[in-house]
């Protein structure tokens, strides 16, 4: 059932291109047959990747020996996916000069869709031959699902992919992310019905608002595919009428253009409207959504043998096995000729004219960054306070800092002499969609940095991980370059209250054993300050910063260079003795700092004799060995920490992934780690240090205890 949707408002005036203009000269250029044809092309390679080994285009009866023994994917995604591709195909050919166009998936179960998309637009390539089209790769896309080379989701592996679509939820705030500063470019996010349910999803609608006056940005034109199901029963769209939706996007500020894809031209015309009447991310207007409500599997079987098919088997394979069952492969010899194939694909392999009229082309590359990041000059790398740092690299442009609400609890010192934030720095009470906008941001070429309460950040350890993945496959496939992730951590729960304790994302990320990941825990602010230089100038990495926003004391700065370099670098100020150390002390971060070297003075007083060596760390992933290109050699390692001697480390964050760090070392047992300590109540900062034995009396009584141990 269609309908009809009023008229939106006049067309928005903004920097951005005329994408209206561009979407009446594709209509005008692309007959709807052609995009028709198109969809039923898509649509057919991707039933048949999840059945046939052979027969590709049905030229001749289909016999079960055609049939893959055990079919296996994603069926129920790919026809409205294909509906929308086919659709914004013209656009993407037809886009106006100087644009660009990026289609974000955020169904990663699409990946069929996807693959025929690239092999459709001649960028994907299959028998290594190059990419293109031939009767051997058309072949190969079938026989050879699920492709052990690209996987069976969405990822960047498949040629044209931009977000990997494993995690649910931050699409359409990624999307934002990618057109902020960046008024050429449309984004499209395909949102389905599960995602529209994750929490940050819902605040993506909303969180737009927090881009009102912050520059010139791009659009954002979601495209929700409300099927009313999610992986295998009723989404919660399902409940809602055509009324029900309009109600729910114009309470989000979005109106909402409705329709289920029977009519082309409607969608053509909804897509027309929708471009017409597109704002820029931060524009405070309405803007529209286009709403798709194409059922689940559409033009697949929904029945069989009298049996209406559940939506757990629409979602997946709906014939489980049609080689062998004959009421099955009856069904599948009707699904798979019902689209006609042979009038869409030559016996060469090559889409029929009509098809690649529709088609996109290869899509237009995304801006690259310059290799290494955007660089400091030395006088800001140098500069002693971190908020001085962001603001010295805010002025170099293309650049944007996200907080969930706590710029200014986070003493970062950035407003203006209005006392409002610069439009670079965005506020937003929502860690998920702080990072989706930084991922947005940074896979598009900018550089960005998040900063965040410590207890808060690891609300973002899953779309961390996933973002880690998709960067990993980008660099498979040699698209590396890339600005760094940044994060900044500077309330910690040592001077916080109970509930905003939480240092474990440090700890997560130590877990995935990721080279490119770094720990920073300098000693002091102007440490943290040149840190955070060069994180922001740095590419490929994954950077963690934790400092206190407390002041602390400054200390000598001649080991730093070291500590920078290689991670980590002996105090000669705070060591004493010669020869073979008897104890090594070692902090890591300022707190930790402060408290072992108060220690270490109490220490030699009372041990002048003894040889002590001081060791301070400055990045905490270089005490393992494992996938870590940066780690420190043995050599490094043995000169730091000794060979044969206690050592006493203080960490800011929880002792168990630093001991799994050091047990990657010979004889980890002489490592005495001491860190955050869960105290199960409220207790005070001083009571916290002393609980978790890192107060300066604490350590102290350690030290003294290992060095008598190992005179001994």
């Amino acid at each position: 059932m269609t309908t009809t949707t009023p008229t939106l408002s006049a067309p928005a005036v903004g920097s951005f291109p005329d994408w209206a203009g561009a979407a009446r000269q594709a209509h005008r250029a692309v007959p709807v047959g052609s995009v028709q044809a198109a969809w039923r092309t898509l649509t057919y390679l991707c039933a048949a990747q999840l059945y046939l080994l052979d027969n590709p285009r049905l030229a001749r009866p289909l016999v079960p020996e055609d049939v893959k023994p055990h079919p296996a994917g994603h069926w129920g995604v790919c026809p409205p996916v294909n509906y929308v591709l086919a659709h914004l195909g013209p656009l993407t050919a037809h886009r106006p000069p100087g644009s660009d166009l990026a289609v974000l998936h955020g169904a990663g179960h699409a990946a069929p869709s996807a693959l025929a998309h690239a092999y459709l637009n001649a960028t994907l390539e299959l028998t290594g031959r190059g990419a293109g089209w031939s009767m051997p790769d058309l072949r190969a896309l079938m026989a050879n699902w699920p492709h052990p080379r690209f996987g069976t989701e969405i990822t960047p592996l498949i040629p044209g992919v931009r977000y990997t679509g494993g995690q649910l939820g931050p699409s359409l705030a990624v999307a934002q992310g990618m057109v902020l500063d960046a008024p050429q470019r449309l984004a499209v996010p395909l949102i389905g019905d599960g995602e529209m349910e994750t929490g940050a999803s819902a605040a993506a609608w909303l969180g737009r608002r927090a881009f009102i006056d912050t520059g010139d940005h791009g659009a954002v034109l979601p495209i929700v595919l409300a099927n009313g199901l999610k992986m295998g029963g009723p989404s919660l769209l399902a409940g809602l009428d055509q009324r029900g939706l309009r109600d729910y996007f114009h309470g989000l500020g979005y109106r909402a253009l409705i329709t289920d894809g029977t009519d082309q031209h409607e969608f053509r015309n909804h897509l027309g409207a929708a471009l017409a009447n597109l704002r820029p991310l931060g524009s405070p207007d309405a803007q529209p959504v286009i709403v798709l409500t194409m059922p689940k599997g559409y033009s697949g079987p929904d029945h069989l043998a009298g049996r209406r098919l559940a939506p757990g088997e629409i979602h997946k394979t709906p014939l489980k096995n049609p080689r062998e069952n004959e009421e099955e492969f009856t069904a599948l010899v009707d699904w798979l000729t019902s689209y006609r194939p042979t009038e869409l694909l030559t016996a060469q392999g090559r889409p029929m004219e009509a098809v690649r009229q529709a088609l996109a082309g290869t899509p237009p590359a995304l801006p690259a960054p310059a290799p290494g990041g955007v660089q400091l000059a030395p006088q800001q790398r140098s500069t002693a306070n971190v908020s001085a740092v962001v603001r010295a690299r805010a002025e170099a442009g293309r650049f944007r800092l996200f907080s969930p609400d706590e710029v200014a609890s986070n003493r970062l010192d950035l407003t203006g002499p209005d006392g409002q934030l610069p439009p670079w720095a965005v506020e937003v009470l929502n860690e998920e969609l702080c990072h989706a906008w930084l991922q947005g941001y940074t896979e598009t070429g900018r550089d960005a940095l998040l900063a965040s309460y410590e207890a808060f950040a690891p609300v973002n350890t899953s779309l961390i991980v996933q973002h880690l993945k998709h960067r990993r496959l980008r660099y498979a496939c040699g698209e590396g370059g890339l600005p760094s992730i940044n994060y900044l951590l500077t309330s910690l729960g040592w001077n916080n209250t109970y509930t905003h304790q939480n240092p474990s994302l440090a700890g997560s990320l130590l877990d995935l054993e990721d080279g490119s990941i770094r720990i920073y825990t300098p000693a002091d602010a102007t440490r943290a300050a040149a840190v955070l230089a060069t994180m922001l100038a740095s590419s490929d990495r994954t950077n963690l910063l934790i400092t206190d926003k407390h002041p602390g004391p400054t200390y000598y700065p001649a080991p730093f260079r070291d500590e920078l370099t290689r991670g980590a670098a002996v105090w000669p100020r705070h060591s004493w003795g010669r020869g073979t150390p008897n104890l090594v002390l070692a902090s890591a971060g300022d707190i930790p700092a402060r408290e072992m070297t108060s220690a270490a003075e109490t220490l030699h007083q009372r041990h002048p004799d003894a040889t002590v060596r001081y060791v301070h760390i400055n990045d905490l992933a270089v005490l393992g060995t494992r996938h870590r290109p940066h780690a420190l050699t043995a050599r490094d390692f043995a000169h730091l920490f000794g060979q044969d001697c206690p050592v006493l480390l203080a960490a800011p964050i929880y002792p168990a992934p630093v001991l799994a760090l050091l047990a990657q070392r010979p004889d980890p047992a002489r490592f005495n780690v001491l860190g955050y300590q869960d105290p199960g109540r409220p207790r005070s900062p001083a009571e916290l240090l002393e609980e978790s034995g890192l107060s300066a009396p604490a350590l102290s009584a350690r030290a003294t205890a290992l060095l008598k141990d190992h005179r001994r």
